[in-house]
């Protein structure tokens, strides 16, 4: 038993060369990685880049608001944090302030302008049937003679003309696409209907069938608003549809490929938003759409779009056509000629890449249930920021100062392998920080560098507890390099324990807390991993050979490891004292 364990001990102490060539490898790739990707500093937070702080509120929907809860409160948080985190904006906050306001901090960057234009966005997509529709301003948009069109009929182009909604690759997409896309449905295409203007007396008018049962007067009362609707006024467009159920009948506005609006009576939705499996914006280069938002429905969805464009496909435009609503916009109006039963759905148009991805990231994380705006918006200046972090700094330099101080004082020689780890430490926490910005979206706020601070501290102690347990085995009269490999097993089992004690704080913490404390946690648990790499791979290889010359080996007086300063009594051993006999009497 003894001999193979000398036997590892020697390989263990003669090959220290392969850990640190590993580290060193480790280190080169992270650092290449880092400049090759261009990302050489860490992302800052709110607190140090500055950033935009908004104010949401909730607002009630008619007869609805006891809908304002801690439970919807708590779900509209967490949509708002995916979405801006799907935008890849780092170190957003996004947390209630009483009963009915959200707070939402956003980091100056690159995406933080898409962030604050989706972060309180309803996003409720409802698929309603199109009762009757004119361009606003008196324009009817009436029927094409047959009431269908043919998918080989050229665009008009009149303002009126409509995308059809066919079955895959029965017709090419000719029309021009609206301003916000037209949709498709099981990889279906576009393709534009003839339409001829007409006198306002031939618009359709809404079926009795078609208005949801609402009644003579609610009609009536309808058709006098749609006749005063103006769509051409932001004011008047942002209140239309205001407090109205997706079970009611609903005026809407949008805007056709000419770029002019165009207003609507749609019936009661037929498929919502809940009914889109996912959503991804995808570039269609086969059909030549461009950039579109490809949309899967569930089961139940599916079924219920097979059963609204069968209906919609016995009528007569305007109402053969489906409209899509998204947050009270129609972004686009198709006509059906038959059921589509596939399941699937595109919408395409003058979609860019940015565009199509906000649009994908709303759907894709669900609408918020609650209806907000915006209470208020200010800019956050990184100026008091700067100031705590150069504090902060300050104080983290002063207090390596004096680590460093007593290391050189207490250690001697042996500081030098401390230092060289510390350096060896900070460097890949550095790397790691900036790479982890991109990647996940990590982001240096006031907490993570106190974080960083605070893992000078437990470095240090995991040196220590190592040197300690190789003076203490020459103490017992034991030379330097077997002292060296009897110290380590000890030494490990406490630096592992007192480490993973460390991880485990810092994880609970992350997990328990939200915002700005996250990022001290995720700092303090990397650094404790990074920790343990770097003294398993980096310290005990480096004093292995350090022990190997004569400066420590022999026990110089500024090595840290002198016998006579360190109280071992000579001569010096190199393996154990021989076991006391057993037999008295041999004693």
């Amino acid at each position: 038993m003894a001999t193979p364990k000398k036997g590892r001990n020697a390989s263990a102490q003669s090959k220290p060369g392969r850990s640190l060539a590993l580290i060193l490898i480790a280190l080169v790739a992270l650092a290449g990685g880092m400049f090759a990707s261009g990302h050489t500093k860490p992302r800052l937070g709110i607190d140090l880049a500055g950033g935009t702080s908004i104010t949401l509120q909730a607002v009630p929907e008619a007869g609805n608001e006891a809908a304002i809860n801690k439970t919807n409160m708590d779900t509209a948080v967490s949509i708002m944090e995916r979405r801006v985190n799907g935008l890849g904006v780092s170190e957003s906050e996004v947390q209630t302030q009483g009963n009915k306001n959200i707070i939402v901090n956003i980091p100056k960057g690159t995406n933080s302008e898409q962030a604050r234009k989706q972060v309180g966005t309803t996003a409720k997509l409802y698929f309603r049937p199109v009762l009757t529709t004119e361009v606003s301003g008196g324009k009817t948009a009436s029927p094409s003679p047959s009431g269908t069109g043919s998918p080989s009929d050229k665009p008009s182009g009149k303002a009126t003309d409509k995308p059809e909604a066919t079955e895959k690759n029965s017709a090419s997409p000719s029309a021009s696409p609206t301003t916000q896309g037209r949709a498709v449905t099981d990889a279906l295409q576009a393709d534009a209907t003839p339409s001829a203007s007409a006198p306002d007396k031939a618009k359709a008018s809404p079926s009795p069938s078609a208005t949801g049962g609402a009644s003579g007067d609610d009609q009536s009362k309808l058709q006098a608003q749609y006749a005063a609707l103006d769509c051409t006024n932001e004011k008047t467009r942002a209140k239309v549809g205001d407090g109205v159920k997706s079970s009611d009948l609903t005026l809407a506005c949008g805007q056709n490929s000419q770029g002019q609006w165009q207003k609507y009576i749609l019936g009661p939705a037929a498929v919502d938003g809940t009914d889109v499996d996912k959503a991804q914006a995808t570039l269609n280069t086969q059909t030549g759409a461009g950039w579109t938002v490809q949309m899967d429905f569930t089961d139940g969805g599916a079924k219920k779009f097979a059963d609204i464009t069968g209906k919609l496909a016995k009528n007569q435009s305007p109402q053969n056509q489906f409209a899509i609503v998204l947050d009270g916009d129609v972004v686009s109006d198709p006509y059906v000629r038959q059921a589509l039963t596939g399941g699937n759905a595109e919408i395409s148009g003058n979609f860019n890449q940015q565009s199509a991805q906000d649009l994908s990231n709303m759907l894709s994380y669900g609408a918020l249930p609650l209806t907000f705006k915006e209470d208020s918006v200010s800019t956050v200046t990184a100026a008091l920021g700067g100031d705590q972090l150069k504090a902060g700094l300050i104080a983290g330099a002063i207090g390596l100062a004096l680590v460093v101080i007593y290391l050189l004082a207490y250690y001697r020689g042996l500081s030098f392998i401390a230092i060289l780890s510390l350096l060896v430490s900070a460097a890949l926490t550095y790397t790691l920080m900036a790479l982890l910005g991109p990647a996940i979206g990590f982001a240096l706020n006031l907490p993570a560098v106190c974080g960083a601070i605070v893992a000078i501290g437990i470095t240090a102690d995991s040196f220590i507890v190592y040197f300690e347990r190789v003076r203490d085995e020459i103490r017992e009269g034991r030379s330097l390099r077997p002292a060296v490999e009897r110290a380590w097993p000890r030494a490990r089992r406490t630096i592992l324990v007192s480490d993973f004690v460390s991880f485990l704080a810092a994880a609970v913490l992350f997990i328990v807390t939200v915002g700005k404390v996250q990022g001290f946690a995720f700092t303090l648990g990397l650094t404790t991993l990074l920790d343990v790499v770097v003294v398993f791979l980096f310290t005990k290889p480096l004093l292995t050979l350090m022990a190997r010359r004569p400066f420590f080996a022999n026990g110089h007086k500024w090595s840290g490891l002198d016998p006579k300063s360190l109280g071992a009594q000579p001569p010096l051993r190199r393996t154990r004292r021989p076991a006391a006999p057993a037999d008295p009497k041999e004693a």
